[in-house]
Formats: C-alpha cells, structure tokens, sequence
C-alpha cells in the first residue's frame, strides 16, 4: 500500500491531475477511531478497489485546552489524532495491498472538515452505530449536517455492517421519483455501484391516489393514455431508466413499481439488498438544507448501507 500522510490542515493530499490529465476521484472515509468508523472506512477501501480508484482517509480532531482536565499540550493531541489514523489506515493495507492511500489529519470542527473532503471526493463514506432491529442507523449531528449540505454522494454504514454488506448476487436498490431528469444523478450512481459489483439493480418507484389538491384533468388524460395508473408509473419507470439501460448493456434490471409511500417501499426491498440508494434535493430551503422525509426515513430503518446522493 502506498500511502501518502497529509499534513495538518492540508487540501493538497489528493493528487488532482497527472501528466495534465485529471485522475480518478479518491473514494473519501471519514476517520475518528470509533468502531463505526472503521467499517465505513473497511468498506471504502473495498469500494475504491473496485473502481480503481484512491482512497482517503479524513480524520479531524479539536485541541482540548490546558483548562480541561487531563489536557496535554497541542503537539501531544496532533500526535495522538495521527496514531489513530495510522492504526485504522493499517486495517485495510494487508487486505488491499495495491490500493493507493492518502491521509488529512485536521485540527478543527469535523463537518467543515468531511464537506471539504467530500467536494473533491467520487464519495464520502461515514459510519453510523446501529440501534437493533428497528433503528438502522443512528445518525449524530455530524452525520446528519454532511449528508444535509454535501455536494456528493454520501454513503452511511453501521458499524457490524462488514460481514453482510459485501454478499455476492445481491441487488442495488434505487429510489426513483420524478421526470426522468430529476433522478439522473441518483439512478447513474446505482448502475455504477452496481456494475462495479457485478449486481443488479432494483430500481423503485411508488406511487399513490391523486388527492384533491394534487388531481387535475391534464394529468388524468395522461394517465388514461397510459393505461391507469399503475401503467402511467411504470411508463414513467421505464423512461427513466432507458439511457442508463443501455450505458450499462450487462447491468440486470428489475423494475419494481409499488402504491405506497416511497420510504415504506423501499424498506420492504431492503433485506435483499447490499446497497439502497435515494436522493436528496441539493438546493437549500429557508431553514437551511434537509436531508427529505424518504432518505430520512431510509437512513433511520435499512438493513444495509445507504448512499444519499444529491440532485437538482
């Protein structure tokens, strides 16, 4: 493993361009020693061999001041954040031997530091602790301001998630909603996740009764047109799928149409799946940005890593 060690509060450990052309995006894991952590960062290692692509490892620390009891001095602390990097680093390097490493140890706030991250970043991969049965993923402050303002994907993996996550054969699940422009960015990731794992792809779409609010004639005689609307949905589906079909010609498929509501949906499909993927609306409202109700909801009750992945 060739490992490059960032140095303290550098944005320059990830090599950018090579001979003048630009290389692959690192595939990004945040780092804090936690268990959690560390399986976020064993599945970003797997994922980054997949796609031949770097890995970094991100781990940001805050100086405890000499007021706090115990406290030892700023260069004592720096080295302590590095041991444990090296420590989660050395994980991965007997299982990826090739795999291209490289490193940031920051001093300062952990969400600036992963959002920074994640901008240069194919991914960001943090770790969650997992709650039982019921709650898939616990999602800390940190967790939940990353998801909610990065502009890339962001994946979420619970902690004892190694042994199940990585079966063979296992389906990638999609959420898709909207025209077919408003679900590009969130079905290209699948197929990509999925090609790289010689999966399929699950592709989801639920739909519910027209309310009062919602009904109109024009989108009625659309759906009659269509068959019902059950059939308007799966037409809808298929469109949306069609360029992605046929960029990945040996990518299986199954189109799974559903009324209900979209969360519900997808968590029925979750336990075949080794990755479920949803998106979330990039553009920021009057309180700030918001994770959405059905990656919220995903994220709080799936059985399997969850990519989160922004879109217009």
């Amino acid at each position: 493993m060739r490992t490059a060690w960032g140095r303290l509060g550098s944005e320059n450990d990830v090599p950018a361009t090579q001979g003048g052309t630009r290389m692959t995006r690192p595939i990004t894991a945040g780092s804090d020693g936690s268990e959690e952590s560390l399986a976020a960062l064993v599945w970003a290692a797997r994922e980054a061999v997949r796609r031949g692509a770097p890995l970094h490892v991100v781990h940001a620390w805050r100086f405890q001041g000499q007021g706090v009891a115990g406290a030892v001095d700023r260069e004592t602390q720096e080295g302590w954040a590095r041991d444990a990097l090296a420590r989660a680093v050395g994980t991965v390097a007997e299982r990826h031997p090739g795999l291209t490493v490289t490193t940031d140890v920051r001093e300062g706030d952990a969400v600036a530091a992963l959002l920074a991250a994640a901008a240069g970043a194919e991914t960001l991969v943090l770790g969650s602790r997992g709650h039982g049965a019921v709650v898939g993923f616990l999602l800390g402050s940190v967790g939940q301001q990353v998801i909610a303002e990065a502009t890339r994907p962001v994946v979420l993996v619970r902690a004892g998630d190694e042994a199940t996550a990585e079966a063979g054969g296992r389906e990638v699940v999609v959420g898709q909603q909207g025209e077919p422009e408003d679900s590009a960015d969130v079905i290209g990731f699948a197929f990509e996740a999925a090609a790289a794992r010689g999966a399929t792809v699950r592709a989801v779409r639920a739909w519910a009764l027209p309310t009062v609010f919602t009904y109109s004639p024009g989108s009625m005689a659309l759906a009659d047109e269509a068959g019902g609307l059950e059939q308007y949905e799966r037409k809808a589906l298929g469109e949306a799928l069609a360029p992605w079909r046929e960029r990945f010609p040996d990518v299986p498929v199954v189109e799974h149409v559903e009324m209900g509501s979209a969360g519900q949906v997808l968590l029925t499909v979750s336990a075949d799946a080794q990755l479920m993927v949803v998106g979330r609306r990039a553009r920021r409202t009057a309180v700030g940005a918001r994770i959405g109700s059905v990656a919220h909801g995903v994220l709080h009750h799936a059985e399997c890593p969850v990519a989160v992945v922004p879109h217009r």
